[in-house]
């Protein structure tokens, strides 16, 4: 008669720390934040509770690194926008149209990754931790990072005036962030996917002409 395996307390292929944040992202993915259970990490990658604490003092700690890993996928979204752009060949029409790039791939992480969405701006930090590498995706940016790299081309052709280009990325994040958060989580979510496109393309303009 077989006996009923019991949780390795040693991980000996691959990354631990690795495998309980993928544990950690698959969970968010589904439930959001408050599903992030450090017992249930451990359980998925197969090892004791206590083999966790090697990496994750606590569940507070496994929801921050879940945070900082939702961000860099928002900047991954973000960049996949960008890259999608087709040059139009005029600084300031490329700037506009690679502003417009940025807002609405983050508007469509959260509409693609609600859970992850919620998740990347659920533990409470400020602007020092906006440009952590923790929470650059591939591109090597954070979303804010991304946000203001664009902000800096707007300068640079002269759409944006030097005088108002200071703390433009707080207008800009603030009004789009709202919106994704409206879509997912407050009144809009029963909109029609037209209805929220048509919504997206007028904060946009906004940004644009508000910036």
């Amino acid at each position: 008669m077989s006996t009923p395996e019991t949780p390795r307390s040693t991980y000996r292929h691959g990354d631990l720390r690795q495998a309980l944040l993928d544990a950690g992202v698959e969970m968010a993915r589904t439930g959001g934040p408050d599903a992030v259970i450090l017992r249930e990490a451990t359980r998925r990658a197969g090892v004791s509770p206590n083999a966790a604490y090697r990496h994750f003092a606590d569940r507070e700690a496994l929801v921050r690194a879940v945070s900082d890993a939702a961000q860099g996928f928002a900047a991954d979204r973000m960049a996949t926008a960008l890259a999608a752009i087709e040059a139009a060949g005029d600084a300031a029409s490329d700037a506009r149209l690679r502003l417009r790039a940025v807002g609405s791939g983050y508007l469509r992480f959260a509409q693609e990754e609600p859970g992850l969405f919620r998740t990347a701006f659920s533990v409470p930090t400020d602007l020092d931790e906006a440009t952590s590498i923790s929470k650059r995706g591939v591109a090597g940016r954070t979303p804010f990072e991304t946000l203001g790299g664009v902000l800096d081309e707007l300068a640079a052709a002269g759409v944006l005036p030097a005088e108002r280009r200071q703390g433009a990325e707080l207008l800009a994040w603030s009004s789009v962030h709202g919106l994704g958060m409206l879509i997912i989580d407050g009144p809009l979510r029963g909109l029609d996917d037209r209805t929220i496109a048509f919504a997206t393309e007028r904060l946009l303009d906004l940004v644009d002409r508000g910036i």
